[in-house]
């Protein structure tokens, strides 16, 4: 069994928070899709990933499932048409996650234009009306993955969607994988990383498969 993890950014710092984050889990394999944008911050980017994703995808006949890595779900459905295994994307699995552990839940985006994209995901996922909000850190994807400020500010844009009504949180960015567990301990209430969610999924989808 062999779980593929994409990064369809080509930034290597935020596949090895992949690499880190995923540690505990078995038969995971984290890799970075070297000709991508160096961080996937808008339409654009996320649209131009889809077509080297899927040649992939298409060369990896080992793999059991994919997780596309990348909170846009870029190129999810085309993937799913491509691949004989199960492709999961992170922002899918990570939203039906949080609204397994609460009622409301929010989002932490990496900056504000990322939060129109994220709410037409959700408008077609019809949960919007579970989503109390969506505050941004208006960070790179590169800032937060090495930046020293990034977990004094996750904490402040928590506590944002917290009054709001949040009763889970979402990372709205693999690159936020790191952070988790240490913002959860700070702010009280579950907090999904929706990679870790995303390959939960995956292994439970193979193992079920197997039975």
């Amino acid at each position: 069994m062999s779980i593929i993890v994409i990064n369809p950014n080509s930034n290597e710092a935020v596949t090895q928070g992949l690499r880190d984050a995923l540690a505990p889990f078995p038969k995971t394999e984290c890799i970075t899709l070297t000709s991508g944008p160096f961080g996937i911050e808008n339409q654009a980017d996320s649209d131009s990933v889809i077509l080297p994703m899927l040649e992939v995808i298409k060369s990896r006949q080992d793999a059991s499932a994919f997780v596309i890595a990348c909170y846009s779900d870029p190129g999810l459905e085309a993937a799913r048409e491509a691949s004989p295994v199960p492709v999961f994307g992170i922002q899918e699995t990570g939203v039906t996650t949080a609204m397994c552990r609460a009622d409301m839940f929010g989002v932490i985006s990496i900056g504000e234009a990322s939060i129109p994209r994220h709410r037409r995901y959700m408008r077609r996922m019809g949960v919007l009306h579970r989503l109390s909000g969506d505050c941004a850190l208006n960070m790179s994807v590169d800032e937060i993955a090495r930046g020293a400020d990034t977990f004094a500010r996750l904490i402040t844009v928590g506590n944002t969607l917290i009054a709001d009504g949040a009763e889970s949180l979402i990372l709205g960015c693999a690159g936020m994988a790191k952070h988790r567990a240490p913002l959860e301990a700070e702010l009280g209430i579950p907090v999904i990383d929706p990679t870790q969610a995303a390959v939960a999924m995956a292994l439970g989808t193979v193992f079920a498969s197997h039975f």
